[in-house]
């Protein structure tokens, strides 16, 4: 069971708020810096009572204030993502600068897995964002040499997948993602975190299908229908750096 901070779980649900404002706006036209948050139904601007993280949503059950209509479960949802992530990083007992880093690393991942979700695509700045915040990260681990290697033997393996299939068994993005995990990670780390993704997807995708067979007006899926792979991916990233699962020492 980790310890639990109060101030580092607050700060957690803080920069989960403002990751849903990155999910949201990013590529609409929108920065950060368009103005206060708005109802997406009725453009009422809200209140800093209306934004305080899962509080708001629970107190108003999940509607807006004005119009009553529902709000997103992505909201509260990321937002204690956020706050869970950001304990389990300060619990890894790794150095302040070191810690910051993973703060910001994990919080890019955060917001590429759930646009990643919604829109099954990975911008190139948010992908290029963690390339670059994970190669700081193995010069200040000292894993420079090794993340470089394994990084480029991820990106050109899944880039095969994506050039021979025509991009039907993987995206580019997948590819470009990779590349970043195996900076972060290393060998051993980021060929788990692969291997982790890979299993949970394909039961994912499994359990999908039986759920569509059950009910089928909910759900529509097939063996030969897309699902965005990233969100698997950074799951067994979290998987190996929180609880420290390597799959090669099975």
């Amino acid at each position: 069971m980790w310890p639990i901070d109060p101030t580092v779980f607050i700060l957690g649900l803080l920069i989960g708020s403002f990751l849903n404002v990155v999910i949201y706006r990013y590529n609409t036209g929108l920065g950060i810096q368009s103005g206060r948050s708005r109802c997406f139904s009725c453009s009422k601007i809200l209140y800093w009572y209306e934004l305080i993280p899962v509080l708001s949503f629970v107190l108003q059950r999940g509607r807006c204030r004005a119009c009553r209509s529902l709000l997103s479960w992505q909201y509260p949802l990321v937002e204690l993502v956020s706050g869970l992530m950001f304990l389990a990083i300060w619990n890894l007992l790794l150095p302040l600068p070191l810690t910051a880093l993973y703060w910001a690393i994990f919080s890019l991942l955060l917001v590429i897995l759930v646009y990643d979700l919604r829109h099954k695509i990975i911008p190139d700045g948010l992908v290029f964002a963690f390339i670059i915040l994970s190669l700081v990260a193995a010069l200040l681990q000292s894993a420079f040499v090794g993340g470089l290697l394994t990084g480029a033997a991820l990106f050109v393996g899944f880039w095969a997948l994506w050039h021979f299939s025509g991009g039907r068994w993987m995206g580019f993005g997948d590819a470009k993602l990779v590349a970043g995990v195996g900076l972060l990670l290393g060998l051993r780390g980021g060929l788990s975190a692969i291997i982790l993704a890979f299993w949970i997807g394909a039961v994912a995708g499994l359990l999908l299908i039986l759920f569509t067979r059950l009910f089928p007006r909910n759900l529509s899926l097939t063996m030969k229908s897309e699902l965005p792979f990233a969100p698997f991916i950074i799951l067994g990233v979290a998987l190996n750096v929180f609880l420290g699962i390597n799959v090669l020492a099975f």
